[in-house]
This record gives structure tokens, sequence and C-alpha cells, in this order.
């Protein structure tokens, strides 16, 4: 008997938030790609972190494979799940400028929702 098919939230990128998953070496975009298409299934990713110091509900992805990546979204909003940034980990602490960027997204899309 067939499994049914889960339904799966529209993945939406914000920013140049593709463009940077898409410079990650192929097993991190293919490891990006599989965990994504976890999180818009409604179920949590292998490996994650909550990312409060960027906004409520934000999480990380973290990739290893042999160098780190992260991958920031949000799933909380129930139309879709929101890619704020992607970038290569390159020191234990997350770069201020990484957080500030994802930070500056997700205020971004909290300020669109509002307007419809």
């Amino acid at each position: 008997m067939p499994m049914p098919k889960v339904q799966q939230k529209p993945l939406f990128w914000l920013g140049n938030s593709l463009e940077s998953v898409k410079s990650f070496s192929p097993d991190a975009r293919r490891d990006a790609g599989h965990q994504l298409g976890i999180v818009q299934e409604g179920k949590e990713p292998a490996d994650w972190k909550p990312m409060e110091t960027v906004g409520v509900g934000v999480r990380e992805i973290r990739i290893h494979v042999g160098t780190s990546y992260r991958v920031l979204y949000v799933a909380k909003f129930a139309e879709a799940v929101y890619v704020l940034h992607g970038f290569e980990k390159k020191t234990r602490r997350t770069p201020k400028a990484d957080i500030d960027l994802a930070n500056k997204r997700y205020r971004d899309l909290l300020n669109e929702r509002k307007r419809k």
C-alpha cells in the first residue's frame, strides 16, 4: 500500500539566500536541500538549533561535510518556510554580519506579513 504524500509548505528564499546555498560544496548543497525538504514536511532537520538572536522561531540547520555550513530559516508560519540566509561557518562563533543579515531579513518578512 503506497504511503500518503505528505503536504509540503512552499519554500521562499529571501534576499540572496538561494545563491548563498548554491555556493556550498556539492555535498553540503545536497544535504541542505534534503534537510529543507524535511522542514517543508513539518518535521525537524537532523542537526539544528534555535537562533533566537536572529528572531523568535528562527532555526539554524547545521551541515558538516568537512567544512561547516549553516542555513537559517523560519518555519513557524502556516503559509511557507522562509530561508533567511546560508553561509559557510569558519569560526566557532557565528559572525555578527551573518546574524545581522538574517535578522534584517526576518524583520523585513514580519513587516511584509503585517501589510497583507
